[in-house]
């Protein structure tokens, strides 16, 4: 409902706008739809792709509920992962097709686009049930992002490397003294919205910053992958990376250095988004990521 549907309707009345006859926001060419690499600002910008696939090892988590997971658990995140480029690449042309370059939003292009497109089909009491629909995916998304890592610190503190006050837990076995530290650090972070100059500058900066984390989380856990099948190599496990060594070392080492590349990336003010002072800009992102990767040195 809030994200499978939405993008369905939005590629779907995106293209038929086009086909319709409708003028498209951007020139129809190869060398302006793809995008200019020579250009550094859009590689900087590109290394935010990462965030779209964050996430997608949570399921990790559900390999052992999966039947033959030797073979079906691969197939999934490869379907997973072509419906993310699917939905992001058809998505952003529908969306680039209706509203104007210039007057493209990070955080409101999408209920725009869904609102032009609504009446230019004539169906414009529609737009505010996708909004709903749209609510309820964003909702839905929040409750894996705050449950998912929440309960991994959760088997962490039990295992014994984090202080008791951070294994407690209600009675539906949720980690409330976890939840509880979040919510106050979400909140902190919130602050940006109010500090910075812009709606787009703060949003861009949380999620440069979520992307920075998650790279670092990725870059320990593809070089871990590697290390255990070495380390560990007859534990038994419920799924293994198919080719041996040589598979693991071209899964993980692929993916190492691609989020070593977008790690290094992220740093660098896009110069697309106005966020004030660029060395503002990157000091606070420096300043936070080295301030969230100390602490949980320091709780250790």
């Amino acid at each position: 409902i809030g994200t499978i549907i939405p993008a369905a309707i939005l590629i779907v009345l995106g293209f038929a706008y086009l086909f319709g006859g409708g003028a498209p926001q951007i020139q129809l060419s190869w060398h302006d739809v793809l995008p200019d690499f020579t250009n550094f600002n859009n590689v900087v910008l590109a290394a935010s792709i990462f965030l779209f696939y964050a996430g997608m090892e949570m399921n990790a988590i559900h390999v052992k509920d999966v039947d033959n997971p030797t073979r079906n658990y691969p197939i999934a995140i490869l379907i997973a992962a072509a419906g993310t480029v699917a939905i992001f690449v058809l998505g952003t042309l529908a969306i680039a097709f209706i509203i104007p370059h210039s007057a493209i939003n990070l955080t409101q292009s999408l209920l725009v686009a869904y609102d032009d497109m609504f009446k230019w089909a004539g169906l414009g009491f529609l737009a505010p049930v996708v909004a709903i629909a749209l609510a309820i995916g964003v909702l839905a998304g929040v409750v894996t992002w705050v449950a998912g890592p929440s309960s991994g610190l959760l088997t962490v503190a039990k295992a014994g490397y984090l202080p008791r006050f951070w294994q407690k837990t209600n009675k539906h076995g949720m980690a409330t003294h976890i939840l509880l530290v979040q919510a106050i650090l979400v909140s902190g972070l919130s602050v940006m919205f109010v500090v910075l100059p812009s709606v787009q500058a703060a949003y861009q900066i949380l999620s440069q910053l979520t992307v920075i984390l998650y790279l670092i989380m990725y870059l320990l856990m593809f070089a871990a992958a590697i290390y255990l099948r070495y380390s560990q190599p007859n534990r038994p496990r419920p799924y293994k990376i198919p080719g041996g060594d040589a598979g693991m070392w071209a899964i993980g080492g692929l993916g190492f250095l691609g989020s070593l590349l977008a790690f290094v990336l992220s740093f660098i003010p896009p110069s697309q988004i106005s966020v004030g002072s660029p060395a503002t800009y990157v000091e606070i992102l420096i300043g936070l990521t080295v301030l969230f990767v100390i602490i949980p040195f320091v709780i250790y």
